[in-house]
């Protein structure tokens, strides 16, 4: 083991067992990012509580871990090492199955109120349970203990955090888990690591002040056994900002166990994915927009898993969707689905489709949960095939210009064209990398034949056998 509780003396001889090779593992703290710990023959790395790693420290992880396997635990990824996996830079597996007997912690919040913490702390009490209070700040930690004490004199307080000596410290947690104060008045030193399953009520003063995964975290520090446990988030409404706001409300709608990975799903949202290879955890990418982003993101990984680390990637075209522009209303109502978050949920899902089976499915679930499509919808879900149905006969762009439909065409499709205007007659024609057709007559359905156009465009290539 290695850490700053371990002397002087010690630190250097693990540092020197493990710099010759006689040491098979070491399990530390950051202490084993400093400068001094050299193994000799590092295989495996594993970062356990990833979140409390800064990004400089995973950058230098970097430099020693090119030859090395790592694996990463987390209750909840912070934005950037999440995205990485959802993107497939990085592999991930989840574990759902919470511990047997475990309950959900009850999770509320408020502002500070003596009256409502005096009989927060006294129900605990009642039960010959134990109370985190967590204020963030070591300047001004001891006058919040007073007034604590002041609230429950019937309490016994004590007082934890990372600027104590370091043998004061371990002294005031083995007592506090050996059940002899009542309430531990603490900094965010709890957040990991501790297990003390008598502690069943946390309060975290100025929670609006906490970031979304390091709430998520304290909270987890109570309910660790069968008894049912509380968490309460005490804010400042005067200063509680929209993204703070966000915060708290997430932290109480993920309640549930195992909300972890919702949580950070959540923080990818509000704080964005950052830069991936550099060493910024969060920013927004508003320069080139976030599905453009994305997919030369995924079109880069893809490259490198073709052709591995060992040889340059192959150079290729990376398809953007074709560019639709029809009079056409396409939406999804606001009284056909209501929830603003949910409808860009299935916005969401509906872009990621990839080919005519899958929009189909989607519409069918669509009418099983919200009913009967209404016009726009079914505008857009026309629009969806039309796009997937370019995309596949190499069509750029569609747009209809009075009574005209352009297409306009890659060098491959141009040349396909050329076969199939013939069944059209006069109504379409061909060049200078565009496909027009005319619109005859108005009452007649375009669109039905704007479709046919397109399937016979896709036929052309060889890629369908007709039936």
């Amino acid at each position: 083991m290695l850490s700053r509780f371990c002397s002087h003396r010690e630190q250097k001889l693990v540092a020197q067992r493990l710099q010759e090779g006689t040491l098979d593992i070491v399990i530390g703290t950051h202490r084993l990012l400093q400068k001094d710990i050299v193994p000799k023959d590092l295989g495996l790395l594993v970062v356990d509580e990833e979140q409390r790693f800064g990004v400089r420290h995973k950058e230098w992880l970097k430099q020693m871990r090119q030859q090395v396997d790592v694996l990463t635990l987390t209750a909840t990824p912070i934005p950037r090492t999440l995205y990485m996996a959802l993107s497939g830079v990085r592999d991930m597996s989840t574990i759902d199955t919470p511990p047997e007997e475990r309950l959900p912690i009850r999770t509320q919040a408020a502002r500070f109120d003596e009256a409502h913490l005096r009989r927060v702390i006294l129900r605990e009490m009642d039960r010959n349970g134990q109370v985190y209070f967590v204020h963030n700040r070591v300047q001004g930690i001891r006058q919040i203990a007073q007034n604590l004490q002041k609230i429950v004199p019937e309490a016994s307080i004590a007082i934890g955090h990372g600027q104590m000596p370091e043998e004061k410290l371990s002294q005031v947690m083995l007592d506090f888990a050996a059940g002899q104060y009542h309430v531990l008045v603490c900094t965010s030193i709890i957040e990991s690591g501790l297990d003390i399953p008598n502690v069943n009520t946390i309060i975290i003063n100025r929670a609006d002040l906490f970031g979304l995964a390091q709430l998520y975290q304290l909270r987890g520090r109570v309910g660790r056994s069968t008894a049912q446990a509380h968490a309460y988030l005490l804010y400042d409404q005067r200063e509680l900002s929209d993204i703070a706001r966000r915060r708290l409300e997430a932290v109480l709608e993920a309640s549930e166990l195992g909300a972890g990975f919702r949580i950070a799903m959540r923080d990818l949202e509000i704080r964005g994915a950052g830069e991936v290879l550099g060493s910024q955890q969060h920013g927004h990418i508003s320069a080139i927009g976030f599905e453009l982003y994305t997919r030369l993101l995924a079109h880069a990984v893809e490259e490198l898993k073709a052709t591995g680390a060992s040889g340059p990637a192959p150079q290729s075209e990376l398809a953007l969707p074709p560019l639709i522009e029809l009079p056409i209303e396409a939406m999804l109502p606001e009284d056909y689905i209501a929830d603003d978050g949910l409808r860009l949920k299935v916005y969401q899902r509906l872009a990621s489709l990839t080919d005519e089976e899958q929009l189909d499915d989607a519409s069918k679930e669509l009418e099983d949960r919200f009913g009967i499509l209404p016009e726009q919808a079914q505008n857009l879900m026309y629009v969806l095939r039309i796009r997937l149905l370019a995309s596949k006969a190499g069509v750029l762009a569609i747009a209809r210009e009075d009574r005209t439909l352009v297409l306009r065409l890659s060098p491959a499709a141009q040349a396909r064209a050329k076969g199939i205007v013939a069944h059209f007659g006069r109504q379409a024609w061909v060049g200078r990398g565009q496909m027009w057709f005319s619109i005859q007559d108005e009452q007649a359905d375009w669109r039905t034949l704007l479709l046919t156009l397109l399937l016979r465009l896709d036929d052309a290539s060889g890629k369908h056998t007709p039936q």
